[in-house]
């Protein structure tokens, strides 16, 4: 249909397609009902978007046609929450929460108590605000105080309404933004083809399409919402948690898909068994449940914490097992020629995935759970990490089962390996998978950085003998890359930008990069600060690099050792040549001038800026960040849905930091 020529027939037809835009969105991702196909939808959008091209002044705040997303930003605005977004005690103990419910009863005696429980959806926490019934805003949970303002991003978001039906004075509401389960796992099919890295989980993804400052970016993935929560509110007469979900389902918004309303101890936990049945069948993924007091009053009556509500807990379910056939074991070799046993599986659903590969750790490990081809095992998934099989059902054994032994040849160079301790290593420094591995650890994020340098593109890069060594990659050209597959020129130039960004990189990312065995990031970062320069690095003992906090006697003698060898010094050479940097941007201060020096940290939880910013500022004032909870450590930082680690803190009477207190902290 052509676009209407006299203003009062544009705006009629504007009308008309936004009202039916919108009947099509409800349809489609709140009620999962789509009413027309693919293409006729696209048909309408297309039909607003030429017209209101043609007519500007016919485009407002709420229109469909801002889900495409606008001018990118230059930062996110930091906006103090109108109602602190705290986050909610954990547990995984049954005991545990049966004691949360004694103890609200005890403190309530009298009270007629009343519970929903909640699915706990694992997301990324925002606040949406409605002002007489049009979104005006989206805050991120950042520290609690404070949020990013990412309303360009959320406007992105198919399922959450512009406008509601409800034109209350005020209207904000808490919840999640998260990545589908269905096209968490397209995302990242499309990622590795490209050559980048996957994502560890649906709710990174979510963390990190939401951190985007181009909202046109942030439209191209289907990120949806779910809303449970209130905030601030004005015009809104509401007195039980039932009541708040009934009234913002009914104003158009989107709610958990099934919750549970309890009296009793035995209810609560006879709904936690549900839930974890149920779940499987959820859009979105989730770790547990969430047991909230029904009545608003009561929950007053009961107060907070200074980090959580008493009204409310988090139980979370426990790693996820599943059992499945061991069909067959490959080998996988790393960048240090370590050769690592992996299981092939009959495909099983874990966790809402579809697993057909676990590790194995070493053949030690093998040994010592006495695995075999051909038996039943037991596999976990727990959190991001990759599954694993923890051990054979032996009473399942047929007599049929094989023991598996060490390969005799290397996978990729058919050298005969050695033993290293309990590993089994490929002596070959030439080898192809271990150059590979060593070619992608020093592009990683965590090291020099270089973007669009991921799995499949160094792969094809080794394949083709264009790269042997990290030194190699400053010398590619426009028209190698440009002749891989999936490498448009575009791409191409992307990737050559990234390179040479990467020669700027501070000293302790070409350190680690570097991959020098034993050396981490914490060692590497040592390193770099103490002596300011790879030169000097290089001519260190023994007794230098032993004076270092970081550095004991195998790093050093490692460090040693691959500075001496001709093949690492000719390197190094050509890496200088290339332009890389090798001297240490900024010289931390390691004495007790320093505001952090000599206090350790753990971080944990959801956090409103990258880790890793945040680690950085805590070594710069002289601290050191460490990855578990000790009496050794001074504070835990904790975000959003902080687990284990803050369980530990507070076990141990270690001091626990929000994210602003942090930063008082470091500022003081």
């Amino acid at each position: 249909m052509g676009s209407p020529n006299s203003p009062s027939q544009a705006t009629k037809r504007h009308h008309e397609l936004v009202e039916e835009i919108r009947r099509l969105d409800r349809a489609y991702y709140e009620e999962a009902q789509p009413l027309v196909s693919d293409q006729e939808y696209d048909r309408l959008y297309r039909e607003l978007l030429d017209l209101e091209q043609e007519h500007p002044g016919l485009q407002t705040p709420d229109s469909p046609s801002q889900r495409v997303g606008g001018v990118p930003l230059p930062h996110f605005t930091s906006v103090a929450h109108a109602i602190p977004m705290q986050s909610l005690d954990n547990t995984y103990s049954a005991t545990e929460l049966e004691a949360f419910y004694d103890r609200i009863q005890k403190t309530l005696e009298g009270e007629k108590l009343g519970f929903v429980m909640e699915p706990k959806i694992d997301g990324v926490a925002v606040s949406i605000r409605y002002e007489k019934g049009k979104f005006v805003q989206g805050l991120t949970r950042g520290d609690g105080q404070k949020g990013d303002d990412i309303t360009a991003n959320l406007r992105t978001i198919r399922n959450l309404p512009l406008e509601i039906k409800n034109h209350a004075a005020i209207l904000e509401v808490r919840g999640e933004v998260y990545y589908p389960r269905a096209a968490f796992d397209k995302l990242n099919k499309q990622r590795e083809a490209a050559g980048e890295a996957p994502f560890a989980n649906p709710r990174n993804a979510a963390a990190g399409t939401l951190k985007q400052l181009d909202s046109r970016l942030v439209a191209k993935r289907p990120l949806s919402i779910v809303l449970y929560g209130p905030g601030e509110m004005h015009g809104i007469d509401c007195a039980t948690q039932q009541e708040w979900l009934k009234l913002i389902a009914k104003a158009g918004l989107p709610v958990p898909e099934k919750t549970w309303f309890c009296k009793t101890k035995a209810e609560l936990l006879s709904a936690v068994e549900e839930l974890d049945t149920a779940r499987r069948n959820f859009a979105y993924e989730t770790d547990g449940a969430v047991v909230k007091l029904n009545e608003w009053r009561l929950r007053n009556a009961l107060g907070a914490t200074s980090k959580a509500p008493r009204w409310a807990i988090a139980y979370k379910y426990s790693a996820e097992k599943a059992v499945t056939t061991l069909e067959k074991v490959t080998f996988q070799v790393g960048r240090t020629g370590v050769i690592t046993p992996v299981a092939e599986l009959k495909p099983v659903l874990l966790a809402g995935t579809t697993v057909s590969r676990a590790t194995l750790h070493n053949f030690e490990e093998i040994k010592r759970k006495d695995i075999r081809l051909g038996d039943h095992v037991t596999i976990e998934k727990a959190g991001e990490i990759i599954p694993a099989v923890l051990g054979a059902v032996v009473e399942a054994r047929t007599g049929e089962e094989k023991e598996i032994g060490s390969p005799a040849e290397c996978p990729a160079c058919q050298a005969k390996p050695i033993w290293d301790g309990v590993f089994l290593r490929c002596p070959n420094p030439s080898c192809p998978a271990q150059t590979q591995r060593k070619i992608e650890h020093f592009a990683q994020r965590g090291a020099m950085d270089i973007d669009g340098m991921g799995e499949s593109l160094v792969e094809q890069l080794v394949a083709a003998n264009l790269v042997k060594d990290p030194a190699d990659l400053y010398q590619l050209t426009l028209e190698q890359l440009s002749g891989l597959e999936r490498m448009a020129e575009k791409s191409a130039q992307n990737v050559l930008a990234g390179i040479e960004a990467s020669k700027k990189a501070d000293l302790w990312r070409l350190i680690f990069g570097l991959g020098i065995l034993h050396v981490g990031a914490g060692s590497a970062r040592a390193l770099a600060s103490h002596f300011g320069s790879l030169e000097k690095i290089t001519e260190a003992t023994e007794e230098d690099l032993l004076k270092i906090r970081d550095v004991g006697g195998v790093v050093a003698n490692s460090v040693i050792t691959w500075f001496r060898d001709g093949e690492n010094r000719e390197l190094l050479r050509r890496l200088r040549q290339a332009g890389v940097n090798m001297k240490a941007h900024q010289m931390t201060v390691q004495t007790g001038g320093a505001k952090l020096a000599g206090k350790t940290f753990v971080l944990t939880g959801t956090l409103s800026e990258p880790r890793e910013t945040i680690a950085e500022r805590i070594r710069v004032a002289g601290g050191k960040v460490s990855s578990s909870v000790s009496k050794k450590t001074d504070y835990v930082v904790a975000g959003e849905n902080a687990g284990s680690k803050l369980a530990d803190a507070e076990r141990l009477g270690v001091t626990v930091l929000s994210e602003k207190e942090f930063a008082e902290l470091a500022e003081s």
